[in-house]
């Protein structure tokens, strides 16, 4: 079944129109040496049920390093003594089986110091397990809000400022080379700070890729069925499908002022009104209270600069208009040089108008059914310093 699923994966069937991944080939020439071999095709290893049901401990509850929509990640040891992450999904329907199939066949395809790397999977039955490198300090979510994860994870000491760009910086530089290098080019659709791991040294990997879509050569968009998470959406995708790098590029945005503020991204307000960060920011933004927009656990250690050029940034992704929003290679370039950026500033350009979002529910805890009314607040761009 699995074999099946990869060929045909990209890029699921609910959009227009498809890319299909090209097919790799064994050479012939080269069947003396098997093991070298498989590792040039496929970058993976084929793990058996034993071996992982053995790594987990028959996947206890102890072991459970988080729960999402289609399955459970575990802790797991391998004989050799190699510590592992384990994606179980819940239940084999055909939606799950084909978020397991994309998500295989997108990290058999990627390599980057920023993305989480697949060791390899197991397809048999009903059961349908993904195996990923094991990731220490998991998630920017724990870091940043550490109520949400798990008690090992709320130990973590709050990350300072240098911390903070560098985290930035390295999961543009993963989502860059999904839109930029990768062929055909990679839209995430699912970038928020769960979905952000951390490694030994807290060096940033870009996970979960089971709503990745791929974008043929010379087609600028697709419409498709809207998933991913309320408060990171893109106003085009939740409220019309239509997905282009640029509405990682939103999500991104979201990412940073949640990196910066430590806030959420959609939190409720009393009387029961929902407000996203952006929304928060905008005004804070307008009058330039840089400082207030900083996590408070930062005790005001942080570079105004840099804390400035940060959230115009995250300004820029995150604006309404998808046509003013900068490509992820740009976004690498401010983050690597915007401390030094001291003659620009960004200012709004117009009132993005009020518009009710209505959006298809695809799992919990992401994408709501809600017909509230989101501002998304202003556009922005770049003008000479006041």
């Amino acid at each position: 079944m699995i074999n099946r699923c990869l060929c045909c994966v990209a890029p699921g069937g609910d959009s227009e129109p498809e890319a299909a991944p090209s097919r790799r080939r064994r050479d012939p020439s080269r069947r003396g040496s098997k093991n070298k071999n498989r590792s040039v095709e496929f970058p993976w290893e084929m793990y058996t049920l034993k071996e992982l049901l053995q790594a987990t401990n028959n996947f206890n509850e102890s072991n459970k390093l988080g729960e999402g929509g289609f399955g459970t990640v575990y802790w797991g040891r391998t004989s050799k003594g190699v510590e592992i992450a384990v994606k179980r999904l819940k239940a084999m329907t055909a939606k799950a089986e084909m978020e397991f199939a994309i998500e295989v066949e997108i990290l058999g395809r990627v390599r980057h110091k920023n993305l989480l790397s697949l060791r390899g999977f197991y397809a048999g039955g009903d059961e349908r397990l993904i195996v990923y490198d094991y990731m220490p300090n998991h998630s920017l979510l724990t870091h940043l809000h550490p109520h949400r994860g798990t008690p090992a994870s709320q130990q973590h000491p709050p990350l300072d400022w240098p911390r903070r760009l560098a985290i930035a910086l390295g999961a543009a530089q993963g989502l860059a080379y999904l839109h930029h290098e990768a062929s055909p080019h990679i839209i995430h659709r699912d970038i928020k700070a769960s979905n952000v791991l951390l490694d030994a040294d807290l060096v940033p990997k870009v996970a979960d890729f089971g709503f990745a879509k791929l974008i043929p050569e010379g087609v600028s968009h697709l419409t498709t069925r809207v998933k991913g998470t309320l408060g990171y959406l893109a106003p085009e995708y939740a409220m019309w499908g239509k997905v282009s790098e640029s509405c990682d590029v939103y999500s991104f945005g979201v990412l940073l002022l949640e990196l910066v503020s430590a806030r959420r991204p959609l939190e409720k307000l009393p009387g029961g009104v929902k407000r996203e960060i952006v929304q928060w920011a905008g005004p804070l933004v307008e009058r330039r209270k840089w400082d207030r927009l900083a996590d408070p656990r930062l005790t005001g250690r942080f570079d105004a600069v840099q804390l400035r050029a940060v959230v115009e940034t995250a300004m820029l992704c995150s604006q309404s208009s998808a046509e003013g929003r900068p490509t992820m290679a740009e976004v690498v370039e401010m983050l690597r040089f915007g401390g030094e950026r001291r003659n620009r500033e960004i200012v709004p350009v117009a009132d993005a108008a009020s518009q009710d979002t209505t959006v298809t529910m695809d799992r919990e805890d992401d994408v709501t059914g809600s017909s509230e009314p989101l501002d998304r607040g202003r556009s922005w761009k770049l003008t000479t310093l006041r």
